[in-house]
């Protein structure tokens, strides 16, 4: 396994489960399998990301998952029929999702799903500016200063915090997205969050604690 630099208490560790990091007492470990009965056609089609990812007239649609974390909104989009590119720039969570997608291709329930999904690790404006062609959807869930406080209760997310530092520049985010020319962008906000980069959406869909703001860029 590559040598990483971990903060100071963390710990990447491998077992007969896959690849986990410990510290204060918590683990945190990537876990597709959980998300099982949210992939059964009758539930995913409700899901609020993707009605909101959905394009018309598309038989295999792609997306860019720009700030993919643990992967599991990809995962999502992947099962509703979409090829994702995920983007993940800390190195450990790049690890640790790496790992989750490696083992989920080979759980027969999941494997046809995570064939759809390739992880990309590196600066997601950067990866963005590179593609070789527009992707149908670029999804973005940027994780702010105000969302960080808020999650800090859970302790699970706090190891995942340690590692992953709020967005630095929602505009060059915003701007990637759209210059990528996507059909639409898809971006995922706290309830009552502000707009990301103060772009006002086509629409939006509203769950009991997140929305999903959809943008389609004129193309």
């Amino acid at each position: 396994m590559e040598q990483l630099e971990l903060p100071e208490g963390l710990e990447l560790v491998r077992d007969e489960r896959g690849l986990a990091l410990l510290g204060d007492g918590m683990e945190l470990r990537g876990d597709f399998a959980h998300l099982l009965p949210r992939l059964r056609q009758d539930r995913l089609s409700r899901e609020l990301l993707v009605r909101a990812a959905r394009v018309r007239g598309v038989s295999a649609p792609t997306a860019v998952d720009a700030t993919a974390g643990l992967g599991e909104d990809s995962l999502l989009l992947a099962a509703a029929g979409f090829t994702v590119m995920l983007c993940e720039r800390d190195a450990v969570i790049a690890a640790l999702l790496a790992d989750t997608i490696a083992r989920a291709r080979e759980d027969a329930r999941l494997a046809e799903v995570a064939a759809r999904m390739t992880l990309v690790r590196g600066d997601a404006v950067e990866t963005l500016g590179s593609l070789d062609a527009s992707p149908d959807v670029v999804f973005l869930d940027p994780m702010f200063p105000e969302r960080r406080r808020r999650a800090a209760t859970n302790k699970k997310l706090q190891l995942f915090q340690r590692l992953e530092s709020p967005c630095e520049d929602e505009e060059a985010l915003m701007r990637a997205a759209l210059a990528a020319r996507p059909r639409k962008v898809v971006v995922k906000r706290p309830l009552k969050g502000p707009h990301l980069a103060g772009v006002k959406p086509s629409s939006s869909l509203i769950g009991k604690v997140v929305r999903y703001d959809v943008i389609v860029p004129v193309q």
